[in-house]
């Protein structure tokens, strides 16, 4: 979603912002309080951005640089745009933020009281994504999955007022799911990255080469692979299911939601009959309003 001027230039907070209508889950629904959407759609704003300036995604021309204070010599360095991200996140606790969806996020975080760890977190993720291009272990990738998806869980329970150590376990296993989900979609398109977020030690153990992840569609070995992969994001949305029971009203909706886009994306791997190279496998919106009722009724 852009907006054009008479220079043609994009707008960088609103090309953000459009991109929540692309995601495996829903980011800030219609049903839910207004003051609620508005906050998680500023946390949103602010994941998506870190992750674009991370995945080398920003909107074209270097508006985002030049609003972080970094000049054409830094613009094309990732690891530069992200210090000057994270000095700009350090402003929104005790100054005025430069970035436009930093200045959102700062409403949000003075009426939430919302801690700078969990912003940290997901910065300190794509910065990693910068030095660290596989994963030899499943461990490993959890711990890779502690920065890059379980802060966005912790802060939609926080912006909702309901965080409770239990809440918050359940939370990051349905977000640890997403992440992997997200990860088995985009094998392609993480490997033009030099990215492998499959571990090195299921790729040895289902005797898939990284050759393999190149081809147009994927071998019985890596299918097998992917399968396990799948099974194991399943378990992790199982885990953390109960969270939707625990709490009521329209959070338990889009609670339900969130379960339902992993277990949806899940499903749709597996009609692919775990081809993710062909494309990546998407739920449909009925598929994903099935899961909906399924996760609601407490089923699956």
């Amino acid at each position: 979603m852009t907006r054009t001027g008479t220079a043609h230039a994009v707008d960088p907070e609103h090309r953000t912002l459009g991109k929540a209508a692309g995601e495996n889950f829903p980011v800030a629904p219609f049903f839910l309080p207004r003051a609620w959407r508005e906050d998680l759609m500023a946390v949103y704003g602010f994941a998506r951005l870190v992750d674009d300036i991370g995945d080398g995604d920003l909107a074209p021309g270097g508006a985002d640089a030049r609003l972080l204070g970094v000049g054409p010599e830094g613009a094309g360095d990732r690891l530069v745009l992200l210090d000057a991200f994270e000095a700009d996140l350090r402003r929104v606790f005790d100054a005025t933020p430069r970035h436009p969806l930093l200045r959102r996020l700062q409403r949000t975080v003075r009426r939430r009281s919302l801690t700078p760890g969990p912003f940290l977190a997901l910065i300190a993720a794509n910065r990693q994504d910068q030095l660290v291009k596989r994963y030899e272990t499943y461990d490993d990738l959890l711990a890779y999955c502690e920065l890059s998806a379980n802060p966005v869980g912790r802060l939609v329970l926080a912006v909702t007022g309901t965080s409770t150590p239990e809440r918050i376990r359940r939370s990051d296993a349905v977000c640890t799911a997403l992440q992997i989900v997200e990860h088995l979609q985009d094998v392609a398109e993480d490997l033009g990255r030099d990215r492998v977020y499959l571990p090195a030690e299921d790729m040895k153990r289902f005797h898939v080469r990284q050759a393999d992840l190149a081809a147009r569609t994927a071998g019985a070995s890596l299918r097998a692979l992917i399968a396990y992969e799948a099974q194991r994001a399943r378990d992790l949305l199982n885990e953390g299911t109960p969270l939707v029971g625990s709490v009521h009203g329209r959070l338990k909706l889009l609670l339900a939601g969130f379960v339902a886009g992993g277990r949806a994306a899940v499903r749709a791997i597996a009609a692919a009959e775990y081809d993710v190279l062909s494309g990546p496998p998407k739920p449909g919106k009925v598929q994903l309003l099935r899961e909906v009722g399924v996760t609601l009724r407490g089923e699956g």
